[in-house]
């Protein structure tokens, strides 16, 4: 099955840390703390109706960028995100 991208440029307030996060269409977890939501089964379509939290597990460097882990602490689902460059560089580094 191949994965679709389907941008949604959401303003969100993150449910880990209460940050107000301002998407602009990738946005996917909050840049303070790093959480995300499992809201997509494809990234950005929403049709994911499980809802979990997604736990910020590691974070690695591939191809000169950061790469975040998260698992949703509903369902154990792991997936990987691309960091943004508002993200946190210490909690980056803390993973």
């Amino acid at each position: 099955m191949t994965k679709t991208f389907k941008r949604n440029k959401e303003n969100f307030t993150c449910e880990h840390c209460g940050n107000a996060v301002t998407g602009n269409g990738y946005t996917n977890h909050c840049p303070k703390c790093l959480w995300s939501k499992h809201v997509d089964e494809n990234p950005g379509d929403r049709n994911e109706t499980c809802g979990g939290m997604m736990r910020p597990k590691s974070v690695v460097i591939e191809k000169r960028e950061f790469i975040i882990s998260h698992e949703c602490e509903k369902c154990g689902v792991k997936k990987r995100n691309k960091a943004a460059e508002n993200d946190d560089l210490s909690t980056l580094l803390s993973k």
